[in-house]
């Protein structure tokens, strides 16, 4: 039987690409047929990627038999066990060898593919990755890190951890800081990122202990580290444009990205209304369309979906679960740009360079 032309591994052994993507065709809300689909976007974008599939083999030929686009673009890794949403992670890394998501990290581990991309289950992810990856050394916890829509030049945030683990000490705040410095640095160009750290209010006495034993080691480093540490900044500076780069504990990250997406949703929805109310106030939308399209433009989550686990061997996206194939694309996206730079061999060296008092003590 002659293998199908978008599975080109099963006849040269590997995909001829510059940049191999591993993507966990099973994760998300929106099934196999949006993963695809985001796939075909990016593979119309950017001809240097192949793509390492993982689920159902069946399905997924016939998904992307009908993608022009992929065709000898496409490696597919039969995996027939799916991770729900509701999957505790510790069940997953007990009993999820045969899952989708196993075999897309699995990738990654084995030098097949340079970035993990998945729209599943989040602390599944985290705690396989963190199985079959392992932390990088110095890094006690890893984080994740999101782009936020911002009034900075470069349009975005990057703000950490938001969500990994619900704790951290001042080690852990302080190798977020440099760790999203990194990130700002080499996936959006900015120079000598600014680092705040988040607080309820900016004064240098506010604030638990462990914020301001970080607040000493975070200005410790930042000559060393080539960034700006601004100290104290409050929720309003997160879209502001005074840091590039903020910095906090997972349970704190996690409700203010959380919080973010439901406000954003409540003023589509009011302006929708507004719009609506009467018929001058609907030839005023009709009259403002341009402006509310650049708009929605500029804070669409799905331009920016994707948020990427620092501090592992490796490197792994996030997408939202919800997201759609213009989602999925931009996750696609983030991971090539990421992929492209060398961006964990270059977050491994900027860990390995800082140096704290208990280890300073320890040599």
């Amino acid at each position: 039987m002659t293998a199908p032309k978008n599975d080109p591994a099963d006849q040269t052994g590997q995909l001829a690409f510059p940049i191999i993507l591993s993507i966990d065709a099973m994760g998300g809300d929106n099934g196999p047929a949006a993963v695809v689909a985001g796939c075909a976007i990016s593979a119309q974008k950017n001809p240097r990627i192949g793509f390492i599939l993982h689920g159902p083999k069946d399905e997924l030929q016939q998904l992307v038999a009908r993608r022009k686009s992929l065709e000898g673009r496409c490696e597919i890794r039969d995996a027939r066990g799916v991770v729900s949403m509701e999957d505790k992670p510790s069940h997953v890394v007990r009993t999820g060898k045969d899952t989708s998501m196993w075999s897309t990290v699995e990738a990654v581990r084995s030098g097949e593919a340079t970035v993990a991309v998945s729209c599943g289950n989040t602390g599944a992810l985290m705690a396989v990755s963190m199985i079959r990856l392992r932390k990088l050394p110095g890094v006690n916890r890893p984080a994740i890190a999101v782009l936020w829509p911002s009034l900075n030049p470069q349009g975005f945030n990057v703000m950490l951890d938001v969500g990994a683990d619900i704790r951290a000490d001042a080690d852990d705040l302080l190798r977020f800081a440099l760790m999203g410095a990194s990130y700002a640095r080499n996936g959006m160009d900015v120079a000598r990122p600014r680092i705040g750290l988040l607080n309820v209010g900016t004064e240098e006495h506010k604030g638990r202990a462990e914020l301001k034993e970080a607040f000493d080691l975070i200005g410790a480093q930042a000559d060393a580290a080539d960034f700006d540490f601004v100290g104290f900044v409050e929720g309003g500076d997160i879209p502001g444009d005074v840091a590039d780069v903020i910095v906090t504990d997972g349970f704190t990250g996690n409700v203010a990205i959380k919080t973010g997406e439901g406000t954003a949703g409540m003023i589509g929805t009011l302006l929708r209304e507004a719009f609506r109310f009467s018929p001058l106030s609907r030839l005023a939308s009709l009259l403002a369309y341009t402006s509310l399209q650049r708009l929605k433009q500029r804070i669409d989550p799905r331009r920016v979906n994707g948020g990427v686990f620092l501090g592992l061997n490796g490197t792994v996206v996030k997408s939202h679960g919800g997201a759609d194939a213009t989602g999925v694309s931009s996750a696609i996206k983030l991971a090539a740009q990421l992929a492209e730079l060398g961006f964990n061999d270059k977050l491994a060296a900027r860990i390995a360079s800082a140096t704290t008092p208990a280890e300073e003590k320890k040599t």
